[in-house]
């Protein structure tokens, strides 16, 4: 896959409704996700795969792209539609934040949907090592939440 190949695809991404899309050729893996913040673009190097020398670009519209190896880090994913809250009330602390170690069943964060607010728990244990959504966004069915390494 060559830069303008890359360009290319985030600009289909950008140009429709997608919140993000996973694109794997061989054992490199390009993940396109939308942010609500301009981001620069950066291609980081998959465990295995050849090396790959491209500039690094930034364009104005908010998708980042990486390349990561996924084999070590399970996602937790939203089992509804509804709104992300990363504590229980706005002057509560957050129920988790990067670095955190969680057990199976913590509390992760809530997500409302009608009026509802459903805790969403971690489903195993181990270390917090990306939250992928910002407090109050909406989020789709199954979108990933959280990145927890093992």
């Amino acid at each position: 896959m060559d830069f303008n190949e890359i360009k290319e695809l985030i600009d289909i991404v950008n140009g429709s409704d997608l919140q993000e899309t996973i694109i794997e050729e061989g054992e490199f893996k390009i993940i396109l996700r939308r942010s609500s913040a301009t981001a620069a673009s950066h291609l980081i190097p998959v465990a295995g795969a050849p090396a790959l020398a491209y500039p690094q670009a930034t364009y104005a519209a908010p998708v980042t792209v990486t390349a990561e190896p996924v084999s070590d880090l399970i996602e937790c994913r939203s089992p509804i539609v509804g709104t992300f809250y990363q504590s229980s009330s706005p002057d509560a602390p957050p129920f988790v934040a990067i670095n955190d170690v969680v057990k199976k069943g913590d509390v992760l964060c809530i997500i409302e949907a009608m009026k509802l607010m459903n805790e969403i728990e971690a489903e195993v244990s181990g270390t917090i090592v990306e939250i992928l959504v910002d407090n109050g966004q909406a989020v789709e069915y199954d979108q990933p939440l959280f990145r927890i390494k093992p």
